[in-house]
């Protein structure tokens, strides 16, 4: 009985190679014939009990370690070995993950945005933040807010211009960005693009402010200078309007919605309330080269080109009206003998002494040691 089945098992057991050996003889000859290879396959793994039924079968009597193990190495699996989808299986902070598209507008960004949930935790309330510095840098900080709070949502309800305001003073005691209100404020405004506000490298400061608009925004941001806190925005660091669907904002937490704006923190411990330990530096007039080329370390397009600038003054100052105030010195080391100075900004307090000024010194400084000299062997006068 045995002797007789074993014609049969050896059967089985060559058919199906035979058949696909078959098969794929046939598709060289002839590409015609690539149906009947298709069916002749089919039924070869049919015969082994492997069609899509048969799969199904076979996974489900596996018990669940190997079933996933199997799923792991199924070749035909379109997303990687743990089911993410293609391009986020790894992250770079150098290289920012793609759903496949960059930064979309309008009705594809407000379905985008619609996709992604917020985050289901209760949203964390900041700590109240009470500017305390000079009437100087009180003044600039309270315009620069007033001037973020204006331009980037002057149409927005009251609670969208607070949250706004929060956004600034989040960054302020955040150590990836910059000490100052004005700092936050005009972070890369230098750049052609990446400015961290918009207005402050979109050509927006050129057009006069609205006398009731700007009012309106300078009381918002008078309140969150004098310690008010908008819960709803807890942590947030970002925020983006509703029309638009930025690259980085998949990267983020997405908290709430106010207006037309949504708002995110940071993922991770950097996103959490105990991590905003940086503390105001004042100094509002001094914006230095640093903040005006930087970018948010969080969210910055790596791709984006280091600007190449000759070397430039260490500070810049930006004046109250919009102009700096500046006056010239003499200088034997420029052109034409003297340099412009911008008032408030700090320069070296002494230049090299030229060849013939260290000859003079010199001189000097001998002619003084002589005459000390002869003094001390004189006669002592009483």
């Amino acid at each position: 009985m045995a002797l007789a089945a074993f014609p049969r098992r050896l059967a089985a057991r060559l058919l199906p190679p035979l058949v696909l050996l078959a098969a794929g003889l046939a598709g060289c000859a002839d590409r015609s014939a690539a149906g009947e290879t298709a069916r002749l396959t089919r039924l070869a793994r049919e015969a082994h009990g492997l069609s899509d039924a048969g799969l199904a079968r076979i996974a489900a009597d596996m018990d669940g370690a190997a079933r996933a193990l199997a799923r792991r190495h199924d070749p035909a699996r379109k997303t990687d070995y743990w089911g993410r989808p293609r391009g986020w299986e790894t992250f770079h902070l150098a290289d920012f993950p793609s759903l496949g598209f960059g930064t979309t507008f309008d009705d594809t960004a407000r379905r985008i945005n619609a996709l992604t949930p917020y985050a289901p935790e209760p949203v964390q309330p900041m700590r109240p933040f009470v500017l305390k510095t000079d009437a100087g840098d009180r003044a600039r900080a309270l315009k620069c807010l007033t001037q973020a709070v204006y331009f980037e949502a002057g149409n927005e309800p009251a609670e969208g211009q607070e949250a706004v305001a929060q956004i600034v003073l989040n960054r302020v005691r955040h150590p990836a960005y910059p000490n100052t209100v004005c700092g936050v404020v005009y972070q890369g405004a230098s750049l052609p693009t990446g400015c961290q506000f918009s207005f402050t490298c979109d050509g927006s400061l050129a057009r006069a402010p609205g006398a009731a608009g700007w009012a309106r925004a300078q009381v918002v941001a008078k309140r969150a200078l004098d310690g008010f806190v908008l819960g709803a925005v807890g942590p947030a660091t970002h925020y983006h309007a509703d029309y638009v669907a930025p690259y980085w904002a998949p990267t983020l937490v997405k908290l709430t919605r106010i207006g037309d704006h949504i708002f995110y923190r940071w993922t991770g411990p950097g996103g959490e309330a105990a991590a905003f330990t940086g503390r105001y530096t004042g100094r509002e007039a001094h914006l230095t080269l640093a903040v005006l080329d930087g970018t948010d370390p969080r969210t910055a397009d790596p791709s984006a080109p280091t600007p190449v600038r000759p070397p430039p003054e260490r500070t810049v100052t930006l004046g109250t009206g919009g102009e700096a105030r500046a006056y010239t010195v003499a200088d034997p080391t420029a052109p034409d003998g003297v340099r412009t100075r911008v008032a408030g900004v700090l320069h070296a307090s002494r230049r090299a002494p030229t060849p013939d000024e260290v000859r003079q010194i010199n001189a000097a400084l001998a002619n003084f040691e002589a005459k000390a000299d002869a003094g001390a062997a004189g006669p002592v006068k009483p």
